[in-house]
């Protein structure tokens, strides 16, 4: 008896808590970037899996893109704080741009509540590549430094401080070729046009019959590519890649600062939301506001330091 009272408890609780996690009002949701990309895709995603937990509130997507997302965020404060205004963030971008000074914000300027998902970097090479192994890119790289070369999407971007970092973990030097955007990259990979890319995992799932990934940034081996080692197994502590989140104006109440954030955990932990970003390539992560501290101090750091690299900031 005591098991069927507290099973029918659950039952109970389950709407109470749906309820809870959704939100009072239609809420806002600001992208950065153009219809189309990633960022786009993810508020897709979640507006779709919002509708269906919360009826009677619209999720509308309004989009300022523009400067690489930098007009969104050098905006966001001027949003009203009222906690229906939520807007599409980046990293590593918003820490990269400050630095490199050609933006009217600065990171402290940016208030996140939730990252949601991250896009995993990863180095991948064209299929007919003789290079079969993450190994055997060590040995060429190391035997003539400075005669590979690796696409990536844009230039101070976050595949441009991923080249970067891999060169200085690896201790070789490879050659960053920036392209506009991943469809452009994409035919001088598959075309063998460059020796290969660093890149993000959805771009190896989506040509997995053209490109052989070498190596991945992530804790544990992607589920669909097993055979592609970490760079936590080749010796670096490297889980890393795009980030995603969301983010508020700062005259967002803490409170609605709170709630913002554990209604994107609720979607996040949705069986369908991990099933399109499983299919999408998209990792997701879970740091609410209760761990947004630590982990943006972390960030700054690492992508600081990426910075440094890339030789922003330098007049």
């Amino acid at each position: 008896m005591k098991k069927l009272i507290s099973a029918l408890s659950l039952v109970l609780l389950a709407p109470m808590a749906l309820a809870q996690a959704c939100p009072d009002k239609n809420v806002l949701y600001w992208q950065a970037f153009p219809p189309g990309g990633e960022s786009d895709l993810s508020a897709r995603h979640q507006q779709m899996v919002l509708k269906k937990k919360c009826a009677a509130i619209e999720t509308i997507i309004q989009y300022k893109a523009g400067a690489g997302g930098a007009l969104m965020w050098s905006q966001m404060n001027s949003l009203p704080g009222d906690g229906a205004n939520v807007v599409g963030i980046n990293l590593p971008h918003i820490v990269f741009q400050p630095i490199e000074g050609l933006v009217q914000y600065k990171t402290q300027d940016i208030t996140p509540v939730f990252w949601f998902h991250y896009t995993p970097d990863i180095l991948v090479v064209p299929e007919q590549s003789p290079i079969k192994t993450f190994a055997d890119f060590l040995k060429v790289a190391k035997a003539d430094p400075g005669k590979l070369s690796l696409g990536g999407s844009g230039q101070n971007s976050a595949n441009h401080a991923a080249h970067e970092r891999l060169n200085a973990a690896f201790g070789v030097k490879t050659i960053y070729v920036p392209f506009k955007g991943t469809g452009d990259m994409a035919t001088s990979v598959m075309g063998a046009q460059v020796d290969g890319a660093i890149t993000y995992t959805a771009f190896a799932i989506n040509n997995k019959t053209r490109i052989r990934p070498l190596a991945v940034a992530m804790d544990k081996r992607h589920p669909l590519m097993p055979d592609v080692p970490t760079f936590k197994e080749l010796g670096v502590d490297w889980v890393d890649g795009a980030y995603r989140g969301i983010g508020v104006p700062k005259s967002t109440s803490p409170e609605a600062r709170k709630k913002i954030s554990d209604m994107w955990a609720a979607l996040n932990n949705e069986p369908e939301m991990k099933e399109l970003a499983a299919k999408s390539g998209f990792e997701l992560v879970n740091v609410g506001v209760d761990q947004m501290d630590a982990f943006m101090k972390e960030k700054t750091r690492l992508y600081t330091e990426g910075a440094q690299r890339l030789g922003l900031g330098k007049k």
